[in-house]
C-alpha cells in the first residue's frame, strides 16, 4: 500500500498510510498539501530565508474545525507538529522537517466592535490587516513595528510596540482567546474561564494549544506624530545617555521612542546627503495632544546636532508599515536578544564597539517597554521581566546567503559583549534556538507555574516546536 514518509515527535521517521492521509484531507475545508503538490513549495516559504524546511504535510486551515482535525491527526499519528501564523519567527518555529504544519494563514476574519472598543481577530491575519480594519474606526491596539508580522506569534510571546508605554504590552490588551487543546477539545480562555490557561497564553508562546481567535482591547489612536530623529554615529554615546534618562525618568507615556544603530537607506524620504551614512537614531510615536507635540520633542533637538528630525503627522498604520519595504519576506535573518533594565555607561561603551553595522539591513534596536507595561506585576502574566526598560534585539540581516556566516558572527559577538550588562533573559519572540536554560532565564520564577499548566493542557508535549516549556513527564526533545 502507498505510504508517505513523515517525522515522529521523537524525530524518527514513520510511514503514513496514503488512505489515512486522503481521509484527513477530505475532512478539511482548506487544502492539505504534500511534497510535489501544486502550491506546496510556496507554502513552505517563511519570512526568514535562512530557514528552509520541508514538512511532510501542510494543512492550510480555513476554520477551527480544520484545526481540530489537524491536531487530532498529528496526535493520533504521533507526528511532529508546528503551528504557523505569519511565519515571522526568527528560528523558523512555524515550520518543521517531515512533520505536519498547521498553517493558519487562510483564517483571516476580523470583527471590530467600535462601541465596546474591541476587535476579534483570527490568527491568519497580519498586524497590517488588523490596523487596516481598526483604523477605519479611529482605533488601534498594541502590536509590533513590521506590519507583515503575524498576530498569533507576536501576541503569544508578549507583544512590544509603539503603543506599549501608553497602553501596555499586546498581552495586556488581550481579553480572550479561543484555543484548540492537544486532545482536540475547544475551550475559551479569559479572566473568568480557564484562567490558568489565559495566564499562560499571555507570554508563554505556543506551548499550550492553537489559538483560533483573539479578542483585543482597542484604544483611540488615529493620526499620530512620529518618525525618526537621526544623529551622526560619533554622537551616539551622548545620545544614548540622554535617551536612557529621558525615556525612564522624563518622557510622558504619550511619547514612545526606540533607539537604533543603522545605515540610512538610499531612498526617499531620507535626504540624499544622508544615504548610506552610518548613524544612530530614535524612531518616535507621539499620541498625546497635538498642540503639545513640539514641547514633547524639544528635548531631543537639544542633544548633540541632529542631522535629521523627520517627525510629522501621519496615520498610525503608516508608521506601523514604515519598515516593511526595508525588510521584505525572504531575507536572511539571525537574531540575538536580551532584556535591558539599566543602560550603563559601560554597556554604552560596548555598544559603540559594534555600532558600525555590517550592511544596510543589519541593526540593533532598543525597544522601550516601560510606562504602562510596568504597571502589571511580574507574576500577573507569564511575561516575567516587567521591570525591564528595553527589549534589545541585534539582527544580522542580508539578502545574500553567502554572507550568513559574517552577519551571524557580528550579531553573536555583539550579543556576547552586551549580555553581561543585560537583565538575564530575553523576549522569546526574538530568541534563536538557545536551549532550555535560556528559556528558563526568560521566564524566571514563572517557569515552574508554566510547567504545571503545560502538564495539565499538553502533558505529551505535542506543541513543542516553539521556545519549549517541557512537561514533567512528556517527550522532551526540541527539533
Amino acid at each position: 500500500m502507498d505510504t508517505l514518509q513523515a517525522t515522529h515527535l521523537d524525530e524518527t521517521t514513520t510511514q503514513l498510510n496514503q488512505e489515512d492521509v486522503k481521509a484527513f484531507g477530505n475532512q478539511l475545508r482548506g487544502k492539505l498539501l504534500k511534497p510535489g503538490d501544486e502550491g506546496y513549495d510556496e507554502a513552505c516559504v517563511i519570512y526568514n530565508g535562512m530557514i528552509q524546511k520541508k514538512p511532510g504535510l501542510i494543512a492550510r486551515c480555513q476554520n477551527a474545525g480544520d484545526v481540530i482535525s489537524s491536531v487530532n491527526f498529528a496526535r493520533e499519528h504521533d507526528l511532529l507538529l508546528a503551528i504557523r501564523s505569519g511565519g515571522h519567527n526568527g528560528p523558523g518555529l512555524g515550520t518543521c522537517d517531515g512533520g505536519l504544519v498547521i498553517d493558519l494563514s487562510p483564517m483571516k476574519g476580523i470583527r471590530v466592535d467600535p462601541k465596546n472598543r474591541t476587535v476579534q481577530v483570527e490568527p491568519g491575519n497580519t498586524w497590517g490587516d488588523v490596523d487596516h480594519a481598526t483604523h477605519a474606526f479611529g482605533l488601534a491596539t498594541v502590536s509590533g513595528i513590521i506590519s507583515t508580522t503575524g498576530v498569533g506569534g507576536l501576541t503569544l510571546g508578549g507583544g512590544m510596540g509603539y503603543l506599549d508605554r501608553k497602553y501596555g504590552l499586546t498581552i495586556d490588551n488581550l481579553l480572550e482567546a479561543d484555543v484548540i487543546l492537544a486532545d482536540g477539545s475547544f475551550v475559551t480562555a479569559n479572566e473568568n474561564q480557564n484562567e490558568d490557561l489565559f495566564w499562560a497564553l499571555r507570554g508563554g508562546g505556543g506551548n499550550f494549544g492553537v489559538v483560533t481567535s483573539f479578542t483585543f482591547k482597542l484604544h483611540p489612536v488615529d493620526t499620530i506624530i512620529g518618525g525618526p530623529t537621526l544623529w551622526p554615529l560619533d554622537q551616539a554615546p551622548e545620545v544614548m545617555r540622554w535617551y536612557r534618562d529621558f525615556m525612564t525618568k522624563e518622557a510622558s507615556n504619550d511619547l514612545y521612542g526606540f533607539f537604533a544603530f543603522l545605515i540610512v537607506p538610499p531612498a526617499p524620504p531620507f535626504p540624499e546627503e544622508l544615504w548610506n551614512e552610518k548613524m544612530c537614531g530614535i524612531v518616535w510615536c507621539y499620541t498625546g495632544p497635538k498642540d503639545q507635540a513640539d514641547e514633547a520633542f524639544a528635548p531631543a533637538l537639544e542633544v548633540g546636532k541632529p542631522a535629521l528630525h523627520g517627525v510629522h503627522e501621519m496615520p498610525y498604520p503608516a508608521l506601523q508599515s514604515a519598515f516593511d519595504a526595508l525588510y521584505p519576506p525572504g531575507l536572511q535573518w539571525y537574531w540575538k536578544a536580551d532584556f535591558i533594565t539599566e543602560l550603563s555607561d559601560e554597556a554604552i561603551a560596548e555598544h559603540m564597539r559594534f555600532a558600525e553595522m555590517p550592511n544596510i539591513q543589519s541593526t540593533m534596536h532598543l525597544y522601550t517597554i516601560n510606562g504602562k507595561a510596568h504597571e502589571v506585576g511580574k507574576n500577573d502574566t507569564a511575561w516575567s521581566y516587567r521591570e525591564a526598560n528595553w527589549g534589545m534585539v541585534i539582527a544580522g540581516v542580508n539578502e545574500d546567503p553567502a554572507d550568513n556566516d559574517r552577519i551571524k558572527e557580528w550579531a553573536h559577538s555583539y550579543w556576547e559583549a552586551i549580555h553581561p550588562h543585560s537583565a538575564g533573559g530575553a523576549y522569546i519572540n526574538m530568541m534563536e534556538h538557545e536551549g532550555e536554560d535560556r528559556i528558563k532565564a526568560s521566564y524566571r520564577d514563572n517557569y515552574e507555574r508554566l510547567v504545571d499548566i503545560k502538564n495539565k493542557y499538553d502533558p505529551s508535549n505535542l506543541f513543542r516546536v516553539n521556545q519549549n516549556i517541557k512537561p514533567t513527564n512528556g517527550q522532551t526533545s526540541n527539533p
